[in-house]
């Protein structure tokens, strides 16, 4: 692993993989960077891959207080030591980390989202009392059983998902880091000011599940009609976990889009 010193001192981990020009990976809520296994080989064929830890798990470090503005911080740190004309790819809670960051970014080339999670139009992006049931089941040790209501509550995953995570190399390392999910329902409080988006003119692929919840595809269609370059493929069939549940429709409007 190699690692970056964010801005408030936090050391993120990320693993460089493959050739050719750099690419970004932020996995979203609970996993790290073993996320993207299953569509690694491709993306290191045509790209230096550099996928992070984001803070608090795997093998990045944390810091006593949380909040989001750090996240993009980290993510701002990795793209700065990716070099120049960076790719960045993030998926739902790392979406909006990454979008975040490539608001403070200068050298980034290119932009893709998966599902950005955050507020829309005034309605919660989670029932109110959801982290006190996610923390009463964590406190019984059934670590397991927490992401189990995590994706079923928080994320609208169907059974048929939930099972298809669980065999993927990452289930290991988003049962070690549980704990760490309460404190990202943090995006449910982000408030979505759509003039910051205006001047950003990196060219950006927004991707939305066709199954997928309202509230995990509106985000992607309200950021969309605020950037200037910007357009959503819908993956059909699929919900929030595509590159799991059907890499190669994923993967096919990545490239293309990524393309030199």
């Amino acid at each position: 692993m190699d690692f970056v010193t964010s801005e408030d001192g936090t050391p993120i981990a990320f693993e460089r993989s493959g050739s050719g020009p750099p690419l970004v990976l932020v996995h979203g809520s609970t996993a790290d960077h073993t996320r993207w296994a299953g569509i690694l080989p491709e993306l290191e064929s045509r790209f230096t891959v550099l996928a992070m830890d984001r803070r608090g798990r795997g093998d990045s470090g944390d810091a006593a207080i949380y909040s989001l503005e750090r996240e993009y911080e980290d993510v701002s740190a990795v793209i700065e030591a990716a070099g120049r004309d960076v790719c960045l790819l993030g998926h739902s809670f790392g979406a909006l980390c990454a979008m975040e960051a490539a608001l403070r970014a200068d050298n980034l080339k290119q932009l893709v989202l998966y599902e950005p999670a955050f507020p829309v139009g005034g309605n919660p992006l989670y029932p109110p009392d959801l982290p006190d049931r996610l923390n009463a089941i964590l406190n019984t040790g059934d670590r397991d059983a927490m992401l189990v209501a995590f994706f079923k509550e928080a994320v609208g995953a169907p059974d048929a998902q939930i099972e298809a995570l669980r065999a993927d190399p990452s289930w290991a390392g988003r049962v070690a880091a549980a704990h760490t999910a309460l404190r990202e329902l943090a995006d449910g409080d982000y408030v979505f000011e759509p003039d910051r988006f205006h001047p950003m003119t990196v060219p950006t692929l927004l991707l939305v599940g066709e199954n997928s919840p309202k509230e995990l595809t509106a985000p992607a269609k309200a950021l969309n009609d605020a950037l200037p370059d910007s357009f959503i493929v819908t993956l059909k069939g699929q919900g929030h976990v595509a590159m799991t549940t059907a890499p190669r429709l994923f993967l096919d409007p990545v490239l293309e889009f990524l393309a030199p």
